[in-house]
């Protein structure tokens, strides 16, 4: 799909600095246009662009924030992430996806497993080296309690770098 639409997590600040570091450290400098985030949807049709500008709005202003947690190292075979706890977030996403139903992609209709991408296409050594001491960089994390998912984005992708469209702070009071 040219150029499509991606509806990604905001990370809190604390969280979002940790993993854009790590980013900085250990992702291939070349393909590092983005900034620490939880991708939610891959690719949205172009043509859904006000759909999206207008519900994700409502949906941010309907709920509070979601938490999450950090949950340990994810292998992503020739890379690594750092997994996520955040069923609140998994249960927003599902009533999003409820509402764009026969326009997801196959990529976007399976539930996604919420990780911060710290590495991405290197070889598989390099990932093994990362994931074996990424857990004590983690430590403090897994002792932190749960953080707060202060916004939806919407991105536009734009070959490699991404746009940024808009941010939807969380601001409701219902709880998923």
């Amino acid at each position: 799909m040219p150029q499509p639409f991606i509806v990604t997590a905001a990370l809190p600040p604390d969280l979002a600095g940790f993993a854009e570091g790590l980013r900085r450290a250990h992702y291939p400098p070349e393909r590092n246009h983005l900034h620490a985030h939880v991708t939610l949807f891959h690719a949205f049709a172009p043509s859904l662009r006000e759909e999206l500008a207008d519900y994700l709005p409502k949906i941010a202003a309907e709920f509070a924030a979601p938490e999450g947690a950090v949950k340990g190292v994810m292998d992503l075979g020739t890379g690594t992430a750092i997994a996520l706890e955040a069923p609140q977030l998994l249960a927003l996403r599902e009533g999003i996806a409820e509402h764009f139903h026969g326009s997801l992609t196959a990529q976007d209709l399976v539930e996604p497993r919420p990780h911060i991408t710290i590495q991405n296409k290197v070889t598989k050594d390099e990932a093994r080296a990362l994931q074996s001491r990424l857990p004590a960089l983690l430590a403090p994390w897994l002792a932190k309690p749960p953080f707060a998912f202060p916004a939806l984005e919407l991105w536009h992708y734009r070959g490699g770098p991404w746009e940024r469209v808009k941010a939807c702070a969380f601001r409701g009071s219902a709880r998923l």
